[in-house]
């Protein structure tokens, strides 16, 4: 039947035409850095960090924080969630090494009010220490975030020079194991498959994504949005809270950036595999039927190209290769940032297989009452 499966290979074809050529050129990672703007004028920025057990990692992002190049005043918040590690001595550590100790504020977070999540808690008493300080503008950056010196300094530069509310950096996320070179830069990739910049930076489009581990947003702009409390229930909290800041009127920027890194890394494919089960099927909002498509999607678009190179007539088999090679361009880039060889890049059909595999995993650990395991928390039971 080559009529069949030749009319089967036309699907993924049309696919990766669409990813490719109308996809708001999501995978080139040129147009994602950040531009090169004025230098900024100097504004107050507090830093608000949110930490739990993060002792091997925040004393590096504290110190990184407070050592920033940067015209204008920047004070530092770590609010410690219930750390077992000495993780707010940790903090004052790198504040110490940084000399700047005067400037870092260590507080103890209580336990999640009704209805928070647990790091969306800690993140909100930060805001409200911060904002008696009236700061032009909040960092919200995680603990495991090392920020090179001019970091802030491009943030305030791209919302000063384009009038933007809320200016997040996708950072550099570890690369140096086995497992973290195979599956990291495909993570990023998705998301910004996801969440094509240029349509997150445009007001009239729909899109609205940033991403949680670096993010600068002016304090006004985050109460016409209700505040954090608004928002006090997302597992996925950086996106929603660039949806409701998009949606009050405010202007947003996404990018990814080399100057800021994460400290986190993953030894093994299970470590990954939980970190993206975390929060995958809260994406689907909880939905058997989207999972299904999301699988198939997954499928067509991935595999069936590779599946279509075993077909016995020319036609699907030169579809199928052609699809391969059309992805395996469209990753390149994201390959080359994270500095790897570009063989890597010929196998995101397989990456692809193992996230479709995390996210019915997702889907399992949230049937199970055990969704959003983060650090001891559950924040993605069933109501």
């Amino acid at each position: 039947m080559p009529g069949f499966w030749t009319v089967i290979a036309l699907v993924p074809l049309a696919i990766w035409g669409y990813l490719l050529l109308a996809r708001a050129g999501f995978w080139r990672v040129g147009q994602l850095l950040p531009p090169a703007d004025s230098p900024p004028p100097g504004r107050h920025t507090v830093a608000v960090v949110p930490a739990r057990d993060e002792a091997d990692v925040i004393a590096l992002a504290v110190e990184s924080l407070l050592r920033q190049d940067y015209p204008g005043t920047l004070d530092v918040i770590v609010v410690d969630d219930g750390s077992s590690d000495g993780t707010a001595q940790a903090a004052r550590a790198g504040a110490q090494r940084a000399g700047a100790a005067a400037r870092l504020t260590v507080l103890a977070g209580a336990p999640p009010g009704p209805g928070w999540t647990g790091k969306l808690w800690a993140v909100q008493q930060g805001v409200v220490a911060a904002q008696a300080r009236s700061p032009d503008y909040l960092l919200l950056s995680d603990a495991d975030i090392r920020h090179a010196p001019g970091n802030l300094a491009s943030l305030i530069g791209i919302a000063e020079c384009r009038m933007r509310d809320l200016v997040s950096y996708m950072v550099r996320l570890a690369s140096a194991t086995w497992p973290e070179r195979c599956l990291i830069p495909a993570f990023v990739w998705f998301f910004f498959l996801l969440y094509p910049p240029r349509w997150v930076a445009q007001p009239q489009a729909r899109t609205a994504a940033a991403a949680g581990g670096c993010m600068l947003v002016r304090p006004a702009a985050l109460a016409r949005a209700g505040g954090l409390a608004a928002i006090r229930a997302e597992l996925i909290d950086d996106c929603a809270l660039a949806r409701a800041i998009k949606r009050s009127g405010g202007r947003i920027w996404l990018g990814l950036t080399g100057s800021a890194e994460s400290l986190r890394g993953y030894r093994s494919f299970a470590e990954i595999g939980r970190m993206i089960s975390r929060s995958a099927f809260n994406q689907l909002h909880h939905s058997y039927g989207l999972l299904a498509l999301t699988l198939l999607g997954l499928a067509i678009t991935y595999v069936l190209p590779i599946a279509l190179l075993l077909c016995a007539h020319p036609l699907p088999i030169a579809a199928g290769a052609l699809c391969w090679a059309l992805m395996s361009a469209a990753y390149l880039p994201m390959v080359r940032f994270y500095r790897l060889t570009p063989l890597w890049s010929i196998a995101l059909p397989g990456i692809a297989l193992f996230y479709a595999a995390a996210t019915l995993h997702s889907a399992v650990q949230y049937g199970r009452g055990r969704g959003g395991r983060w650090k001891g928390r559950v924040q993605d039971a069933r109501a």
